[in-house]
């Protein structure tokens, strides 16, 4: 596995915390995770005037780099509950999500070529203890063949957790493009077990290191 993986985050989320910080925390993720299109694109462009006005962030985004967004846990064209067939052209929200912030200028493109190749639990509906880790994030994801191997790739996704999910990803990109420059963005990162935030905006950067065989993200 990768070492370390920087990352950067704009706004918080607070699963367990009290007071209304928390609750609109949860509120954001929860629009956050609908897809809502208009809404993607209005956080899309505060980051981009939060990337405008803070050099940590800046440098995440500059040069240009090929955004590529985490994919679902479950491959595309896997059957859902009932026997159907999930849609193959519906964007989950990590791919919304990049394209929102490529249409405000962060980035070059959009470059969907990490792929599920076997279905993982989601780690919401899972109990903290049966969460998939980092090598079974690893052992379900493929890289595409790409015309030309990026030089700086920013992996997007909506929350980041423990960052097992980022981690894995990079790695697999890391053996695909060992010349690439990688880090991730995630618009909320998860504060656990706390009592409360103080503030629903907090970019911050920081790491998420492989150490004793899983993730850990600081901050």
């Amino acid at each position: 596995m990768m070492r370390c993986l920087p990352f950067a985050a704009c706004y918080v989320y607070s699963p367990l915390g009290a007071g209304p910080l928390s609750e609109r925390s949860r509120l954001l993720r929860s629009l956050l995770k609908s897809c809502d299109l208009r809404f993607l694109s209005i956080y899309a462009e505060r980051v981009h005037a939060e990337v405008s006005a803070r050099h940590c962030l800046a440098g995440f985004f500059a040069p240009a780099p090929v955004l590529i967004p985490v994919p679902s846990s479950s491959p595309r064209g896997a059957r859902c509950r009932g026997g159907s067939r999930r849609s193959g052209s519906r964007r989950s929200v990590p791919e919304s999500l990049a394209a929102a912030l490529r249409a405000h200028g962060l980035g070059s493109d959009v470059w969907p070529g990490l792929r599920r190749v076997s279905a993982v639990p989601k780690s919401a509906t899972c109990p903290s203890c049966k969460r998939p880790t980092v090598t079974v994030h690893y052992e379900s994801f493929e890289v595409d063949a790409a015309t030309a191997a990026p030089a700086e790739i920013l992996l997007v996704d909506d929350v980041v957790t423990k960052g097992r999910t980022l981690l894995a990803a990079a790695t697999r990109l890391h053996e695909a493009f060992p010349n690439a420059r990688i880090r991730a963005f995630a618009l909320l990162r998860t504060m656990g077990m706390i009592a409360g935030v103080e503030q629903l905006l907090d970019p911050c950067v920081g790491q998420i290191r492989w150490r004793a065989g899983d993730a850990h993200r600081s901050p």
